[in-house]
């Protein structure tokens, strides 16, 4: 039987080993209640990124392709700020760390670039630019899954 303390409370509980236990320790951890609201924005920022990727390819040959190229690129603007959004909530409200807001602000800044550079048409920075995005929220996205999975050091007690 272990005692720890809350983030963000002076208050002291027992925690007996259940899963209930263990998911309050996990949560608590990692943001609280918005913890789910990373997962989900970063997940969408993800897919809004891979669809970019298929809707360039498009709109080298279609006149559809190159408007939903650009309609996504609105989506995947908002789906970031979404993200940072969440990131915001799950620090500072949920007590969770600061590292993913800053993730986020690091995304929402190359957003801005790549959109820039595509309305420019600057392809040699746009193109390389998306791909460093796209491999950066999946890896971003990784980390938030599996640091959901693993367990903590006071769950284990």
């Amino acid at each position: 039987m272990a005692t720890r303390t809350t983030a963000g409370t002076a208050a002291s509980t027992t925690t007996t080993g259940t899963t209930a236990d263990t998911a309050a320790v996990v949560a608590g951890r990692r943001g609280g209640r918005f913890a789910g609201f990373v997962r989900v924005s970063i997940a969408l920022q993800t897919a809004s990124i891979l669809f970019q990727a298929v809707t360039a390819g498009m709109a080298l040959t279609s006149e559809v392709g190159s408007t939903l190229h650009d309609l996504g690129s609105k989506g995947m603007y908002a789906m970031s700020m979404l993200y940072l959004l969440a990131a915001i909530l799950a620090w500072r409200p949920g007590g969770g760390p600061a590292r993913p807001a800053l993730y986020a602000t690091g995304f929402l800044l190359l957003g801005t670039l790549q959109v820039v550079m595509g309305v420019n048409h600057v392809m040699a920075v746009h193109v390389p630019l998306g791909v460093l995005m796209f491999g950066l929220s999946l890896l971003d996205l990784g980390r938030v899954v599996l640091q959901r999975m693993r367990p903590t050091a006071e769950a284990a007690d």
